[in-house]
């Protein structure tokens, strides 16, 4: 088994969430699990804690770091199991539902990317000794959690074109975005109402933690042990981001650091950080793109037209063009695509990306001139023909795409953590271990 599935396998394992569940008990009346901590009216199980202590102690082993003591990471898994619990509580009340679909599509990802078939996924789980409804299980629970984050916090983020322009203008003086950073981060959090007296002590327990990292006491295992930050128990690690991609409240400390150093700490709303810069790289010319021109006509399905019936139109659409008719014509008449059909079906020059994977699919098949067979994506079903292909230097449109998501990302960076705390803070918890 390749050391990347391993590795990704219990990551992904590891950063499962746990619903609600009671205590069963044997036929002879043997307790078989206890409540670690009722959390509103749910609970998080000492299983669940055993079980995740087990698959991060082995991560961590296997990334070279240092376990904290037992107690100390055994008190931070619980937390995180608390957190995730009360985000799967309030994805419930929001009516948040993922489908079966999205999981096999998400377990199909895992399976590619580790080189194997999604059928030979079970086995490989097994391998490692991780049941594979159980990981099905935490999987669904990680999408629900991205979409709750989604609704909640990064589609309520707000970037206006003047914001943008104002970005690209620093970015004039600041790191280009074709320098990337490796990162690695410790938050010691601040409750939403900390008295001065709570903020005090955070400030001196950061300042602690930073003249340890300074004195040679390596970074993940210290951000283990205690930052309250959602990668704590990936030993704080960021991964790698562009200079234009930093977070807000990093970006000015983060750019003055060599590879190897740590920031002094920053204080922002959410509590003190401590960012570490792994390493540097650079990479620079032009973005250079392939456009593609093409022209569609699109039918829905209806209560009177099923998917073999759109599909033979289509198809004889289709035969109509190649023996002459006009496909402009055709298009403004027939397709259902709003945004396309007044012009003829025409889609203009387009970046990679634009249109869904089936439809980037067919367009990627296709010879300049050729028209696709009936298709369907999630809009109904379509005919394409491809016009033609270019390569441009799409560099100026690409950074302002780039700043926008980075606008959003380095928002949504401190948003996602003051959410989070709020959502603690609001939370009743009590611990029963």
């Amino acid at each position: 088994m390749p050391r990347l599935l391993l590795a990704a396998l219990l990551a992904a394992f590891a950063s499962g969430t746990a619903y609600a569940q009671t205590r069963e008990l044997a036929s002879g009346g043997e307790l078989l699990d206890r409540v670690a901590a009722i959390v509103n009216d749910g609970v998080v199980l000492k299983s669940e804690v055993d079980e995740q202590v087990k698959l991060i102690s082995a991560r961590l082993r296997q990334q070279g770091l240092e376990l904290p003591p037992a107690n100390v990471l055994r008190q931070q898994v619980l937390e995180r199991l608390v957190t995730q619990e009360v985000q799967m509580q309030r994805a419930s009340r929001a009516g948040l539902k993922v489908t079966d679909e999205m999981v096999n599509n998400a377990l199909q990802d895992v399976a590619r990317r580790n080189g194997i078939a999604l059928t030979q996924l079970p086995a490989a789980l097994a391998s490692q000794g991780i049941d594979y409804t159980s990981y099905r299980d935490d999987l669904r629970k990680e999408i629900t959690l991205s979409m709750l984050r989604q609704r909640d916090v990064v589609a309520r983020i707000m970037i206006s074109p003047r914001e943008i322009d104002q970005y690209l203008e620093r970015e004039k003086n600041s790191p280009s975005e074709s320098t990337s950073y490796n990162l690695s981060h410790i938050l010691i959090a601040v409750p939403q109402a900390a008295t001065p007296e709570q903020v005090a002590e955070a400030e001196k327990r950061a300042e602690d933690v930073h003249r340890r990292a300074l004195a040679g006491e390596d970074f993940a295992s210290l951000a283990v042990a205690y930052s309250n930050s959602q990668t704590a128990l990936e030993g704080g690690s960021l991964g790698w981001r562009k200079g234009t991609e930093l977070p807000t409240v990093l970006a000015d400390a983060v750019v003055q650091l060599k590879a190897g150093e740590v920031s002094n700490v920053i204080r922002t709303p959410s509590g003190f950080h401590l960012v570490r810069v792994n390493e540097i790289r650079s990479s620079d010319g032009p973005a250079m793109v392939q456009q593609v021109h093409a022209r569609h006509i699109l039918i829905k399905t209806n209560e009177l037209q099923d998917d073999a019936t759109v599909r033979q139109r289509l198809a004889a659409v289709r035969e109509r063009i190649l023996k002459g008719e006009d496909f402009a014509g055709l298009a403004s008449t027939m397709s259902e695509d709003p945004g396309s059909a007044a012009e003829g079906g025409d889609l203009g020059w387009t970046n990679p990306g634009t249109f869904v994977p089936e439809f980037e699919a067919q367009l990627a098949a296709l010879k300049e001139g050729e028209i696709s067979e009936p298709f369907q994506t999630q809009f109904g079903w379509h005919i394409v023909q491809l016009l033609g292909r270019r390569e441009v230097d799409n560099s100026a449109e690409m950074k302002r795409q780039r700043a926008f998501v980075a606008l959003r990302e380095s928002k949504a960076e401190e948003e996602t953590e003051l959410w989070l705390r709020r959502l603690r803070d609001e939370a009743y918890v009590e611990y029963r271990m």
